[in-house]
């Protein structure tokens, strides 16, 4: 293709063997070699089908998840990336109770309000300003996570117990200024 480019004539040879030919040979080997790098970009440049910048977009996203810890697979990797790419968050009742969800929790959340004359009732409980910014997630005294196929890997626990994973997750996505309360074995 290089060829066809230049201008015709005695002192551009067409020949195979010549020094034009060695030099534009040696020159489209190098641009292929950048033109491939270039398709690689381009796939690269999605999550889903990253490899080689796979670190890098786990870097950026803050991946791993210090809450779950590495996924085991190159898989889930990048589904973990794409994931929290696409995290819209929020600050809605029902947002936490789908962050919960995804960590395979099921809870109600409470939300507190300072006593206003006028506004409450008796025995209503008395709360100062502070508790305008207080929350509580209410979750079962212990959560069973139970294996499933398809979903986990060869090596994991059929079962798993506690709520560490509950609190960190929402205690990653709670808005700064807010106190978070985690209540075990209540319902609502």
């Amino acid at each position: 293709m290089i060829f066809d480019l230049l201008p015709r004539g005695l002192a551009w040879p067409r020949e195979r063997g010549t020094n034009l030919d060695n030099l534009i040979t040696a020159e489209a080997v190098e641009l292929t070699r950048v033109d491939r790098r270039v398709a690689d970009m381009i796939t690269e440049s999605y999550p889903l089908t990253s490899g080689e910048l796979l670190p890098d977009w786990e870097r950026v996203t803050g991946l791993p998840d210090p809450c779950v810890g590495t996924p085991d697979t190159v898989q889930k990797r990048r589904e973990a990336v794409n994931r929290k790419l696409g995290a819209t968050g929020g600050q809605s009742i029902n947002y936490y109770i789908d962050v919960a969800a995804r960590a395979g929790y099921t809870v109600t959340i409470t939300e507190y309000t300072p006593f206003r004359v006028g506004l409450n009732a008796m025995g209503d409980p008395l709360a100062s300003e502070d508790w305008a910014y207080a929350w509580q997630v209410n979750a079962p005294a212990e959560t069973v996570r139970v294996f499933r196929a398809g979903q986990g890997s060869a090596g994991e626990a059929l079962r798993t117990w506690g709520n560490e994973i509950l609190e960190c997750a929402l205690n990653q996505v709670k808005p700064a200024h807010t106190y978070l309360i985690f209540a075990y074995g209540t319902a609502e």
